[in-house]
């Protein structure tokens, strides 16, 4: 069964509009196109291709609080009247969202996967809009489908958790990494934002045991930012390709009240962005998801302006730098 929407409600893409036709003036509802998955082309220029994944069942496995399926459509709302600074050869495109209905987690991430494997076919760069971060499985299935199975693949997740256990009962949020690690020998993991009490001393020794990268949320802080972003750099050429996943619950409880699991010792948006900036620049990076943003617990929409603004800054990095370059 199909199960992915091939578009969501034209109504989702509205706002504020300056002027109707110098594209100096634009938002990014006045240049979105929204596209079926099967119709999608690859065109000169670089592309950006949304992708949604309505789903909090992992969310659920794993004991959390549901929500995050809502985020997709409210992401892309709050999207839609930033403005659009890319070049007019850059193109955003919306190819609808995945769902889960039933609790078939296991169908959809197959289903995400087979979406994102699709748009890097077309030299595009997949956008996945979560959802739990179950979210995470299915982009990188797809995203090995593109590469292959020989290929070296770094994941870079900014995250409070490891999000590496048990998963012989069934897959939830927090297995996918282990999952990962342990059936695909060609995959490495880096991660930042490491909470030291968000996380049992049996994941940091699981973490240990797989040859995890972590760097902790108290180590992390602005002015030491230039030898986390040399460590990011090292391990991305060490890689043949990266993608990268946020978990929204790695920030601040002040500045992201709506997610699963908030925490008031996260890091600040700012060095999420560079983070993001740095990661999404770097031409062997093929895409990004973001997870966790849960609008029915967030206040006064916070949390899904502030994915909004991180999503843009992914997006502006890959069509702005040369990610485009080494894509099979």
């Amino acid at each position: 069964m199909n199960i992915l929407r091939e578009h969501v409600s034209a109504t989702i893409w509205t706002g504020r509009t300056d002027h109707p036709t110098q594209r100096s003036h634009f938002r990014y509802h006045q240049v979105v196109e929204q596209i079926e998955l099967t119709h999608l082309q690859a065109t000169p220029g670089r592309a950006c291709a949304i992708v949604g994944f309505e789903c909090d069942e992992g969310v659920r496995r794993n004991q959390g609080r549901v929500g995050a399926a809502k985020a997709p459509n409210a992401i892309r709302q709050a999207l839609a009247s930033l403005p659009w600074r890319q070049s007019e050869s850059s193109r955003l495109l919306d190819v609808g969202n995945v769902a889960c209905p039933h609790e078939r987690l296991e169908e959809a991430q197959q289903e995400l996967g087979q979406a994102v494997a699709a748009i890097l076919a077309k030299s595009a760069t997949p956008i996945i809009l979560g959802g739990g971060h179950e979210t995470l499985y299915g982009h990188y299935a797809g995203v090995r489908s593109h590469i292959g199975t020989e290929a070296s693949l770094g994941i870079i997740n900014i995250d409070a958790h490891f999000d590496l256990r048990a998963y012989d009962r069934q897959p939830s949020s927090g297995t996918m990494f282990r999952q990962i690690l342990e059936q695909d020998p060609n995959s490495g993991y880096f991660v930042l934002g490491i909470q030291r009490f968000g996380n049992t001393q049996e994941l940091f020794d699981k973490a240990d045991e797989l040859g995890v990268r972590y760097i902790l949320e108290e180590e992390m802080a602005e002015a030491g930012m230039a030898d986390i972003v040399s460590q990011l750099n090292a391990f991305m050429e060490e890689r043949d390709a990266i993608m990268l996943t946020l978990c929204t619950d790695v920030l601040s409880a002040a500045s992201a009240p709506g997610v699963s699991a908030p925490s008031p010792f996260g890091l600040t948006p700012l060095i999420v962005r560079s983070l993001i900036r740095t990661v999404a620049a770097h031409k062997k990076t093929l895409s990004f998801d973001i997870c966790e943003v849960n609008p029915l617990l967030d206040e006064n929409g916070k949390t899904v302006k502030l994915g909004a603004y991180l999503t843009n800054e992914a997006i502006a990095g890959f069509l702005g730098g040369d990610n485009n370059d080494t894509r099979t």
